[in-house]
């Protein structure tokens, strides 16, 4: 089966996503996409130019069986252009994330349009794939409110329709590169932050809980390995500096350089307010890190019951409690059954999900 993957937004986790699947696919998979930058743009005007390239890559290589669509995409507007030249090719819709459930202060009357092309792109499609559970729940709660927002005709009566021809599918991951995993070196733990250093992620609050176990004079070791921004990197600089020899790193490293990190690190922290799926979380438990996550998001769907009062907190004080707990304790048991689980998420267990989707 031939399939037309569009992606506006192809860097990052998103290029790491098409090119993954069609790495593993049993499919014909030709990745359509532009450079990952200007997402707002991309998001509001990218289909114009992706139907130019999907239209010479049907003169290149035929008409597609499938076009396989993400959430960074106005698809409604480019089955507007394509569609008389495509006929009734089906069109599915993956969401990575949305603009209706994004947190963003200070949203405007204009950049709510960014959730209204998610909303027509939910429609369009005929059937539409979530990272997670919590992100389809989530949407499918926040819709009727976000419609009733506008002044009349507000599309609340489509939303259970919607809901119907949606299901969840996790993001695929390469986490055999990750294999084998190192052996304990016997050196002080590590504890690792690798998100992006932005407001969503909530780097503050990791931060603060790090300088409070500092001072309790527990031996431990950073590694900051997110990726930052100018910005950014002074309004921490303050903190890092405060935790003075205990980073070992902090940089956003290449691919090799991270893998060797992920393997070194003993703990992975998040504060994320904003998180649908959690790669980088995924990635360190695989790779034999305990995690410390928040209690909301998607992050109890990654961790089993029976372990959520060791790896969840609700609070910055639990935050440093379990970051304490598992420094000094032994981890070793649960990390193993842990990375067991979130094996399930490789590309190897996940794409033959996607390829039957598709076929369906």
């Amino acid at each position: 089966m031939r399939v037309f993957l569009v992606e506006p937004y192809l860097t990052g986790s998103h290029r790491q996503w098409a090119e993954g699947y069609a790495r593993h696919s049993r499919h014909e998979i030709h990745v359509i996409g532009h450079e990952g930058r200007f997402w707002k743009w991309r998001l509001a005007g990218g289909f114009v130019t992706i139907a130019e390239e999907l239209e010479a890559a049907v003169a290149d290589v035929g008409r597609p069986d499938v076009i396989l669509a993400t959430s960074m995409l106005d698809l409604a507007g480019l089955l507007g252009l394509v569609g008389r030249r495509l006929g009734t090719v089906p069109a599915l819709l993956y969401m990575h994330e949305n603009q209706v459930t994004y947190q963003a202060a200070g949203r405007t009357r204009a950049e709510a349009g960014h959730g209204l092309v998610n909303w027509s792109s939910l429609l369009a499609a005929d059937a539409v794939a979530f990272n997670s559970e919590y992100h389809r729940r989530s949407l499918f709660e926040s819709l009727p409110g976000f419609l009733h927002s506008f002044p009349d005709r507000r599309h609340e009566h489509l939303v259970a329709a919607v809901a119907e021809k949606s299901l969840v599918l996790p993001v695929g991951i390469d986490l055999r590169r990750l294999d084998p995993p190192r052996p304990t070196s016997g050196g002080r733990p590590l504890v690792l932050w690798n998100h992006r250093w932005d407001a969503d992620k909530d780097p503050a609050v990791f931060l603060e809980a790090m300088v409070a176990l500092a001072a309790e004079d527990v031996d431990f070791g950073l590694a900051l390995a997110g990726e930052r921004f100018v910005k950014q990197g002074d309004e921490y600089a303050d903190a890092v500096g405060r935790l003075g020899r205990r980073v070992e790193m902090a940089a956003f490293l290449p691919e090799d350089e991270y893998c060797d990190v992920l393997r070194r690190s003993n703990v992975v922290v998040s504060t994320a307010r904003q998180e649908y799926f959690g790669v980088s979380v995924v990635e360190a438990m695989y790779a034999g890190a305990f995690p410390v996550l928040p209690d909301r998001l998607v992050y109890p769907e990654r961790i089993p019951p029976d372990l959520r009062d060791r790896c969840l907190y609700r609070s910055p004080r639990q935050l440093v409690g379990r970051v304490r707990d598992a420094v000094v304790g032994d981890t070793m048991a649960v990390t193993e059954h842990l990375r067991q689980l979130v094996a399930a998420f490789d590309w190897a267990a996940v794409a033959p999900r996607y390829d039957g989707w598709l076929e369906s």
